[in-house]
């Protein structure tokens, strides 16, 4: 890869020399928690680390921090305290030992969620259908790039041949930085994400990977932070990760967050008349969810839901078995065998999935 990171800053540092100093003996009673939030675009991730005198064996324990919101695009210089409540508490794969990752809410120094903390009403909406246990799984696509914001691997100067060999393709002249994708792999199963695989994507230097079955809000928080993973071990790569919905115009496919959905009566016998009904509900709420299915309502999967490249058209709601230009497809499976689950295949890469799966829940579970 080097020859083509040499404008990397990353790259260039020598990794040797930091194990020197990360295989230092670490005190037993000193641990680094790095908090990890959503800044103020709504899909951008934040970090910073402090050292806890104590090994944390619940997010109860750990103390609440703020940070400096004016310069995330959450708060006005003159009163830019920004609070961090911690929500979720993983492995760090990085720091290792007891050192973790924590997931944060964020709110304003009035104490009420900034305005891209939609963390809040998605657990309002969970624990309103608790009882119906919403599963979800996500199917992640993103794009890795050079540090010239070209696909990394593509030729500098022109376009890698036509799509058709390059999904779930095998061999160095179908799949670009591989390891990047084996990296992330590990490092989520290390930091106790439920990742469920992954796979090389249509367009060549675009992949995958799935984070679930999980239950109600930690969609959300094992979806943040598997993103932060991704974007962490590409560092060491030197190599960007981008979420856009359509990293490159023209006849390439774009990116999506398929979400797939269920419910307990879904997954039992004849659930297949649940998942119909479900469907019912989505149809006759199609505006407002694709205006939570990006951040910017809308604006960016306009760029990708055009009923090209395996897409529905952002304009009409469908649905269908085993169909890809779908808004929502029912697998072959699930119809064969009359239960399961749903794939609303509308979300775009960038999407928040606490909106995702509030509005799904709001609309499926809650009737609103």
């Amino acid at each position: 890869m080097s020859g083509i990171l040499e404008n990397s800053p990353n790259y260039k540092l020598n990794k040797t020399v930091l194990d020197k100093f990360l295989s230092l003996p670490q005190p037993e009673n000193k641990v680094q928690a790095t908090y990890i939030w959503i800044d103020g675009t709504g899909e951008g991730i934040r970090a910073k680390t402090r050292t806890l005198d104590f090994v944390p064996k619940s997010v109860s324990e750990l103390p609440i921090w703020n940070y400096d919101g004016s310069s995330t695009y959450q708060s006005e210089g003159s009163n830019s305290d920004t609070y961090l409540y911690p929500v979720a508490m993983y492995n760090d794969p990085f720091q290792r030992g007891n050192n973790k990752l924590i997931m944060c809410d964020t709110y304003k120094y009035n104490h009420q969620p900034t305005e891209t903390n939609h963390r809040a009403a998605c657990l309002e909406a969970m624990t309103k259908a608790a009882a119906q246990k919403p599963w979800f799984g996500i199917e992640q696509e993103y794009t890795l790039l050079d540090m010239e914001g070209r696909p990394f691997g593509w030729p500098r100067n022109g376009f890698p041949g036509p799509q058709g060999p390059y999904y779930c393709g095998v061999g160095a002249n179908k799949v670009y930085a591989r390891d990047v994708v084996e990296a992330h792999y590990r490092a989520c199963l290390y930091a106790g994400i439920n990742i469920s695989g992954t796979n090389a994507e249509v367009m060549p230097s675009q992949w995958e990977f799935q984070v679930g079955p999980c239950e109600g809000i930690e969609i959300g928080d094992q979806l943040w932070v598997a993103r932060y993973l991704l974007h962490r071990v590409a560092e060491e790569f030197g190599v960007v990760v981008t979420l856009d919905p359509k990293p490159m115009e023209g006849d390439w496919n774009g990116a999506g967050a398929h979400c797939n959905f269920s419910t307990k009566t879904m997954r039992e016998e004849n659930g297949i008349i649940e998942i119909e009904k479900a469907i019912d509900k989505l149809s006759k709420q199609h505006i407002r969810h694709i205006k939570a299915y990006d951040p910017k309502e809308g604006k960016d999967n306009e760029r990708r839901l055009t009923g090209k490249h395996e897409t529905s058209t952002i304009h009409d709601f469908s649905a269908g078995v085993a169909n890809r230009t779908a808004s929502i497809r029912i697998p072959r499976g699930c119809a064969e065998e009359k239960k399961g689950y749903l794939e609303d295949r509308r979300p775009a890469s960038n999407c928040d999935p606490y909106s995702v799966a509030n509005v799904i829940v709001r609309t499926v579970c809650l009737n609103e």
